[in-house]
């Protein structure tokens, strides 16, 4: 450990995770203060305040500890023809006896056994033998030490894991396979109410598809408050539920036999949200909520008249959606009653979301809680719709889902689980090139202790969601999985620091997770990644990324032929510009505007910098037959960077819908407030009919997916 003033809270940190240490991505090594060490300690919520505070804590971890027979949680991968070991302690004043064993499968199966525990040996661990090998799955184990004559009875939650998560090979043979990429809600249609929705999903899974297209990966389609700044679709308010901007209000199924619904919708501002320049969240949620309501009255009508086919479908899903959708309704019921989105000011009473009053509340107010309920039911059945679509038109892999990495301090979340999240640090990452002080992404952590008390039981439930209508998910910032950029509160990024995570435990839930899908995972691995994550993914079947603006040796873009099979390839993230955008510095001449960059001087360099980096990749592309000589303008250097993709070993190339029509605005200015700069709330130009009617652009898509079809690559090195 790093030298420390507090010798008893550098032995707490240790012990939960906090490094001692870190080299930033310039090699710079940054040992980590007394002071972190304390706020993330805190953060977790143990004393420490004094080294007496954080030696009587350690104490009382290593006594609680030392009193557990089993942890509450074990993982275990799975092994051809090994039986897993459930690993107990036992102390050294225990005399040889016998333990019962019995094995709850998943499935309901039962298996049990009679085992004699060796003899203490000083206060060490021993391991017993399950009855059967069950297969990957959450199960139960039952240890009754009667034997010892106390009756002492303890259960574990035992994960098996699967050797690795949906494997590519299984998911596409040999073939690469091409898709595009968009951000769902910028699609702009002659017939989505000004934000873009699940039936235009549809359509465009039913134009990529006839082109050859494999799959459509989306933005987070996570819950947002959608409204003020909370818009951003990687800080939600829960990452269990959906946003209902996302519905197709018109392809509700009452709508077509519900005139006052009919005339509702006729009375809405349609015109002038299709024609905005810009996303107005709280217009378009207004709206649908009106005609939503209206449909929601007509579905119970029609149930309470009898049951029908359609309702014992909502039921069958909301029952798969758990106790957490009527929690999730309760918070969205509440911040309307109360006006007021952040539950760390409500009234203390209505903050347990557990409590009696919260219970009260819900039971009075039956009827809201139904029609909320009944929201993210119809959002479920949309977006399998959309899926159902993609495979209609051949697409061997469907939607490709995101998963942002926390939710908001202020969502369902952080209300539903509060004991989780840690209260006092926020994740972000360590200084680098592009923030000298690092990046405060002001999400609360998962406390990794608590999560394992858990049994993993809310991270489960994340992963499927996420996993749900998918036949892939990309993970943003997976490196979380193997550790993550803690920041203590109201300090900078500058004085935060790494905590190691259970990495073994959660990669072993994410494959269980996705085998249950059927569906791949791809790892957000760009930035500041330590060495070992790359075998990590490797090990557990998960694919990593390319971005073309990211891949160089110094100066130089890399060619098409280094690229790594096992990846997504793409040209740009939706932290940069659309590529013509970035080619002519769009984004820095609105970084001047807003005053996160100076005009002039400054403003000048970066241009500078970005036309030599323009030059760069022309000549790349040049090198490989992507571009033709004489043409350097940004359009026809974005259409040939799309082509340049095809000719990567990837087995995942994506094409951007912004590149493709044309785009040049930013999604976002990351750093940049939304108050200062209004993100997340751009529109597409061109309509999604206009873009599939363009005969230029469907030969784009068609002639790259046929080469990545083509051109399988070298399938040497893949995850078996």
């Amino acid at each position: 450990m790093s030298e420390s003033a507090r010798p008893a809270l550098a032995a707490l940190a240790e012990r939960l995770g906090v490094f001692a240490s870190y080299y930033d991505i310039a090699g710079t090594h940054r040992p980590t203060s007394d002071t972190t060490r304390e706020g993330l300690c805190s953060a977790m919520g143990l004393a420490c305040a004094s080294e007496s505070d954080a030696q009587r804590t350690l104490e009382e971890l290593g006594a609680r500890e030392a009193a557990q027979r089993v942890a509450p949680v074990q993982v275990v991968r799975e092994r051809a023809g090994e039986v897993p070991q459930i690993r107990l302690r036992a102390a050294a004043s225990e005399r040889a006896h016998e333990v019962g064993v019995e094995l709850v499968c998943e499935g309901g199966e039962r298996a049990r056994s009679a085992l004699q525990l060796p003899e203490g040996d000083g206060g060490g661990f021993a391991e017993l033998p399950l009855p059967i090998s069950p297969g990957p799955g959450v199960h139960e184990v039952r240890l009754d030490f009667g034997g010892a004559g106390a009756g002492e009875r303890v259960r574990q939650l035992l994960i098996v894991a699967p050797t690795t998560a949906w494997r590519a090979d299984e998911a596409l043979g040999s073939e690469r396979a091409l898709g595009l990429w968009t951000h769902l809600y910028t699609v702009r249609s002659r017939v989505n109410w000004g934000f873009g929705d699940l039936s235009d999903l549809a359509r465009l899974c039913e134009w990529a598809g006839s082109l050859g297209a494999q799959f459509v990966a989306l933005n987070p389609l996570h819950a947002l408050l959608n409204r003020g700044a909370a818009i951003a679709p990687y800080s939600p308010v829960s990452r269990l539920f959906g946003n209902p901007l996302y519905l197709d209000v018109e392809a509700v199924p009452e709508f077509r036999d519900a005139p006052r619904a009919r005339a509702m919708a006729a009375q809405q501002p349609l015109a002038r949200l299709r024609s905005a320049d810009a996303l107005d969240h709280p217009a378009v949620l207004a709206a649908k909520l009106a005609v939503l309501r209206e449909l929601h009255r007509a579905f119970a009508a029609r149930e309470r008249a009898g049951a029908t086919a359609r309702g014992r479908a909502h039921a069958a899903l909301r029952a798969e959606l758990g106790p957490e959708l009527e929690r999730f309704a309760a918070f969205e019921l509440l911040q309307a009653e109360l006006r007021e989105p952040d539950w760390r000011r409500w009234p203390l009473e209505l903050r347990d979301a557990a409590g009696p009053a919260v219970a009260e509340l819900v039971a009075a107010n039956a009827d809201e809680i139904e029609f909320r309920a009944w929201l993210q039911v119809e959002l479920e059945l949309q977006l399998a719709a959309a899926a159902r679509a993609a495979r209609d038109a051949g697409m061997g892999l469907g939607l490709c889902k995101d998963l942002a990495i926390g939710s908001a301090p202020d969502s369902a979340d952080t209300w539903m689980c509060r004991s989780l999240f840690a209260d006092g640090a926020t994740l972000g990452a360590p200084p680098d090139a592009y923030a000298a002080s690092g990046q405060d992404w002001g999400l609360p952590p998962l406390v990794p202790g608590r999560l394992s008390e858990d049994g993993y039981g809310y991270l489960r439930g994340v992963l499927r969601a996420a996993f749900r209508s998918a036949g892939a998910l990309r993970i943003d910032h997976v490196m979380g999985l193997q550790r993550q950029f803690w920041i203590p509160a109201g300090r900078p990024g500058s004085e935060g620091t790494y905590v190691a995570q259970p990495a073994a435990d959660l990669f072993g839930v994410l494959a269980l997770e996705s085998r249950r899908a059927r569906a791949l995972v791809i790892g957000e691995d760009l930035g500041t990644v330590p060495v070992e994550l790359g075998p990590e993914l490797e090990s557990w079947g998960v694919l990593s990324m390319r971005v073309l603006c990211f891949e160089r040796d110094g100066e130089r873009f890399r060619p098409s032929a280094s690229y790594p099979r096992r990846a997504l390839g793409m040209v740009v993230t939706h932290d940069l510009p659309p590529l013509a955008g970035w080619l002519e510095g769009r984004d820095l001449s609105l970084r001047a505007e807003v005053g996160a960059l100076a005009p002039g001087e400054e403003l000048g360099r970066a241009l500078d910098e970005r036309a030599r980096e323009r030059e760069a990749l022309a000549a790349r592309l040049r090198e490989e037959g992507d571009l033709d000589p004489a043409a350097g303008d940004a359009d026809a250097v974005a259409a040939s960077a799309q082509r340049f993709l095809a000719h990567t070993p990837c087995r995942l190339v994506a094409l951007g819908l912004d590149d493709l029509a044309g785009e040049r605005e930013p999604l976002n200015l990351p750093g940049v407030p939304v108050e200062v700069h209004r993100s997340w709330s751009r529109r597409m130009r061109r309509e999604l009919e206009e873009i599939t009617d363009d005969g230029a652009l469907a030969s784009l898509v068609h002639g790259a997916a046929a080469r990545v079809k083509q051109d399988r690559g070298d399938p040497e090195g893949e995850a078996r």
